[in-house]
C-alpha cells in the first residue's frame, strides 16, 4: 500500500467511525464504495467490532417457535404464487411470492407474514412492472415448505406433511385466506332471467379459485368442507380448473374470514 492511499484509507476510516455513511464517504474520496466498506470491515473486525455470525434458528430442524396461523397464511400463498429458487450468486435460496400492485393490502399482510415466520431474516420487496415480488432468504426454506420440487406444481405432487396439515387443520381460515389471496377472487356475477315474460338482470357475489394442480385444489376444497363452506367444481371447457363458491350463507363465511383482496 503506497502513502497516499493510507492516507486516503485513514481519512476513510477517520469518517466513518464519526458516523459518515459509506455512499458519503466513498463519493467524497472518490473511492469505490464497495472498498469503503471492505476498509470499514477490516476496521471494525480489527477492533473485535464485528457481529456474530447470523444463524437463524428453525422451527423444524432447532424447535424454534413457529407462529402457525401467519405459517398457514403464507402457506396458502406459496402453494399459489409462491415459489423457492436458489441463484448461483448467492450463499442461500429465496421465497418469492408476486402480488399485484393494485392490492397493497395484500402486499403488506404477504410481507407481515413473512417477517412473522421468519422473524431473524431480512424480508423485502422487489418492484416489477404492474406487481412486486415478496421475497425473504433463509437456508430453511425447503424446511418449512417441503412441496418444493423442480418443475410446475401442477406437474408433480403435492401433499402436506402430517405437521403441516395439524396446523391447516388448527387454522384453516388462514389457508383458505392465502389461497384465495392468491389465486382466487371475489367477483359478483350479473347473470339474467326470465320474470313474468321479461328479461331481468340481477346480481350476486361469489368467490373463484383457479389453479392447475388437482392436489391443490383438493387441500383448498378439503379446507373448505372443515368450515362448511359449500362449493362446486366449474370446467373450464374440458378441465376443471375452477372452484366456486356461491351459496349466500357460504358466500356469508367467506367475506367475514376472507374477504376481498385489498
Amino acid at each position: 500500500m503506497n502513502v497516499h492511499e493510507t492516507e486516503v484509507r485513514a481519512r476513510a476510516l477517520g469518517l466513518l467511525r464519526s458516523g459518515s455513511k459509506n455512499a458519503d464517504v466513498a463519493r467524497e474520496l472518490s473511492v469505490p464504495v464497495g472498498t469503503i466498506g471492505y476498509w470499514k470491515h477490516l476496521d471494525r473486525a480489527k477492533r473485535g467490532e464485528c457481529p456474530g455470525r447470523h444463524d437463524p434458528k428453525c422451527p423444524r430442524c432447532d424447535g424454534r417457535g413457529l407462529d402457525e396461523p401467519a405459517y398457514s397464511y403464507l402457506l396458502g400463498l406459496y402453494l399459489g404464487d409462491g415459489h423457492i429458487s436458489h441463484y448461483s450468486a448467492h450463499r442461500v435460496p429465496n421465497l418469492m411470492v408476486t402480488c399485484g400492485e393494485s392490492w397493497p393490502g395484500l402486499l403488506d399482510e404477504c410481507e407481515l407474514a413473512m417477517r412473522t415466520v421468519f422473524p431473524d431474516n431480512s424480508v423485502c420487496q422487489v418492484r416489477r412492472t404492474g406487481c412486486r415480488n415478496v421475497k425473504v432468504y433463509s437456508k430453511h426454506l425447503e424446511c418449512l415448505f417441503p412441496q418444493h420440487g423442480p418443475g410446475k406444481k401442477h406437474e408433480r405432487a403435492i401433499v402436506l406433511e402430517p405437521w403441516q396439515q395439524a396446523i391447516v387443520d388448527a387454522h384453516p381460515w388462514e389457508f383458505i385466506r392465502g389461497l384465495i389471496h392468491s389465486d382466487g377472487c371475489r367477483i359478483t356475477n350479473w347473470p339474467t332471467r326470465l320474470v313474468a315474460g321479461e328479461r331481468k338482470r340481477y346480481e350476486y357475489p361469489r368467490y373463484f379459485f383457479s389453479n392447475k394442480s388437482d392436489d391443490i385444489r383438493k387441500l383448498f376444497s378439503y379446507a373448505l368442507d372443515s368450515v362448511g363452506v359449500e362449493w362446486t367444481t366449474l370446467a373450464r371447457g374440458s378441465d376443471p380448473f375452477n372452484i366456486s363458491v356461491a351459496r349466500k350463507a357460504s358466500v356469508a363465511l367467506m367475506d367475514t374470514h376472507v374477504g376481498p383482496k385489498h
